[in-house]
């Protein structure tokens, strides 16, 4: 399966969630705003939305400075 990861193609070897996705480059856990398909998905939802194939994941990272 195929989708666009910050506007690049990224291979998938299976369906998964929002979740797994972030876990699997990284970002499990950490503070990110996630885009699928330029609709913005919080949270609290990543575990429950599926990423289908051709989806466009935006994932922008937070970092607190000062």
């Amino acid at each position: 399966m195929k989708i666009q990861l910050n506007g690049h193609p990224h291979p998938l070897e299976s369906a998964m969630t929002l979740s797994d996705l972030l876990e699997s480059i990284g970002f499990g856990g950490k503070p990110v705003v996630v885009e699928l398909n330029e609709q913005a998905v919080f949270p609290r939802d990543y575990p429950s939305t599926l990423i289908q194939e051709g989806a466009r994941i935006e994932i922008v990272t937070l970092a607190a400075g000062g």
